[in-house]
């Protein structure tokens, strides 16, 4: 007997579901049984909704910007009162401002941190408050997920995207503080790292190729992950970070402490750090950083340009 991979029953809350990603994964949820909470910042959520609902689901639209961190309440209220329960929360939105280093403004860099990250606190914080509550008066673990949106941005740390590596190097920690501080009210946290041809990354990916019918860059194809993370059957998956694009996942391994050095007299002097460390790195690879170059390797798409 398979896994249980239904969300009948469920409510999920989805945002920046106007478009792209977020629709795709909105979509996708409600596909597998899911009422769910659209959320974005104009009327393409309600656009969204009413595209749900036309195809046998069940949906509301709620307008907000969720770097405002009352949405956060209003989101997780209205999956309540309209559907009786929250069990789903994936945090999509987000927005660009790419700039060289010398060239960000204190806009651009604010701008981006707001609606990414803190938009990732202010639903995930109140996610938390409403899955201790339902725990506690329960007696035991309720059904929690969240599903967050990094970047491989974090991994290499583009140039052009100080601001962006930074929010999803951010996201990335939260989903892992997430994990920890709610696991045991049973709410599962992860992160994914998606590429996809939508309208915010249109610059990013070349014309795409088709395979099993599907454009290989198509955002159905994180929307169906998703929806496999979303589930029952996840249950033992929390804390992780997955690079989903294509027709491939790939789990991130945490980071490795690749060398220790260690004073011979118990105190470093400037001296003999120069003698330990200067010569081990002398003449190394200038790819060979903190920065994961090696996730590259994975693209077996032919149709990337760079990650983003």
């Amino acid at each position: 007997m398979g896994s249980d991979l239904s969300l009948a029953g469920r409510t999920a809350v989805v945002t920046g579901a106007g478009a792209g990603l977020g629709r795709s994964e909105a979509l996708a949820l409600a596909a597998r049984g899911a009422a769910v909470v659209v959320n974005d910042i104009g009327p393409a959520a309600e656009d969204v909704a009413a595209e749900i609902e036309a195809a046998g689901g069940r949906a509301v639209a709620v307008t907000g910007d969720v770097g405002d961190w009352s949405l956060g309440d209003t989101l997780v209220a209205a999956a309540v009162e309209e559907f009786g329960s929250l069990d789903i929360v994936v945090n999509n939105a987000g927005v660009l401002r790419d700039r060289m280093l010398f060239n960000l403004s204190e806009g651009d860099w604010d701008e981006v941190i707001r609606v990414h990250l803190k938009g990732h606190a202010s639903v995930s914080r109140a996610a938390a408050v409403h899955w201790r509550a339902a725990a506690k008066a329960t007696g035991g673990p309720v059904y929690g997920r969240v599903i967050n949106t990094a970047s491989e941005a974090f991994l290499f740390g583009p140039p052009g995207q100080a601001n962006y590596a930074a929010a999803k190097a951010g996201i990335v920690a939260l989903t892992l503080s997430t994990a920890q501080g709610l696991a045991r009210y049973g709410v599962r946290a992860n992160a994914i790292c998606p590429r996809a041809r939508t309208a915010m990354t249109a610059e990013q990916f070349a014309e795409g190729v088709t395979a099993g019918g599907l454009d290989i860059m198509a955002p159905e194809r994180v929307g169906t992950f998703v929806g496999y993370l979303a589930s029952p059957a996840a249950e033992h998956i929390s804390g992780q970070v997955f690079v989903v694009y294509g027709d491939m996942v790939a789990l991130m391994a945490a980071p490795l402490v690749e060398r220790t050095w260690t004073a011979d007299g118990g105190v470093f002097s400037v001296e003999e750090l120069d003698a330990k460390l200067t010569p081990y790195f002398t003449g190394r690879d200038p790819f060979r950083t903190y920065a994961a170059w090696s996730v590259h390797a994975l693209d077996t798409t032919g149709v990337t340009k760079s990650p983003g």
